[in-house]
């Protein structure tokens, strides 16, 4: 079974707020990984176009690897897709577009965001966009209408401002059902990536796509380990019962207490 990383950063920062310190990678180490990507051999593409493989609709290179960026932090735009662009290096990027929309707001703590209006700008490096949500709940606790708001809002807001279809979907933090997963592809995404913290494969599930989530301790030797196709599981697999048991505890809090940040 061919093993295919795809990797998951959300802020590339020096001095992160508290909240998303321990998902973020500083610019030299996120350029170290970048080097070790390179020289893996793999050949990089988007999520688009690893959905259209596990759908059947083309191929993909042999060793393909996949970068995807979360929420849309303030060095997305700039050093982030600068970064990728000097290593020809597309990626995909999925924006919660209640953190980065001047006047709306989002469960997202607060942290230096870019603007929706940057969107283009991603583009123009090479890299893909996609939705993440309009205020980064927990998905799989959340009643119908709220569900239908969070997938379908996002995909018309970027497709205003972009000018083009919008047809991926990250799920925040990963948290998804069975019926989230049925709600995204009525929606009208052609995939959605969870996290999952596995290799993703030639067999992996197009509405749950592992990923595998940067952590600040994460090394370049980690990366490699990785490309190589080691040092982690592999999708698809069925749910843990502690992933069952702690999705039943979360939907029970949400009944209590209403939505709640997914982080």
């Amino acid at each position: 079974m061919p093993r295919i990383p795809v990797l998951l950063y959300h802020a590339v920062m020096d001095e992160p707020p508290d909240w998303i310190a321990e998902f973020t990678v500083t610019p030299r180490e996120f350029g170290a990984q970048l080097d070790a990507i390179v020289a893996s051999g793999r050949t990089p593409v988007t999520i688009g176009a690893l959905a259209d493989q596990l759908a059947g609709r083309a191929p993909v290179p042999s060793r393909p690897v996949v970068l995807t960026f979360d929420d849309g932090f303030a060095d997305l735009p700039r050093s982030t897709a600068e970064a990728l662009a000097a290593r020809a290096l597309p990626a995909t990027a999925y924006l919660t577009t209640g953190a980065i929309t001047p006047g709306r707001r989002s469960l997202l703590p607060p942290a230096p965001m870019m603007t929706l209006s940057q969107a283009p700008l991603l583009e123009q490096h090479g890299m893909e966009v996609g939705a993440h949500t309009v205020t980064h709940p927990q998905l799989d606790t959340l009643p119908p209408q709220a569900l239908h708001r969070e997938l379908r809002e996002p995909r018309a807001v970027l497709e205003d401002v972009l000018g083009h279809q919008v047809t991926h979907l990250a799920y925040p933090h990963g948290y998804n059902s069975r019926a989230v997963r049925e709600a995204a592809a009525r929606a009208g995404y052609a995939s959605a990536v969870a996290v999952r913290h596995a290799l993703s494969s030639d067999t992996d599930e197009t509405y749950r796509i592992a990923r595998l989530i940067l952590r600040r301790s994460h090394t370049v030797a980690d990366v490699e380990a990785w490309m190589d196709g080691r040092g982690a599981p592999v999708a698809p697999f069925p749910d843990s019962l502690p992933t069952v048991g702690w999705r039943l505890y979360r939907r029970a809090r949400a009944a209590l207490k209403g939505p709640v940040f997914a982080g």
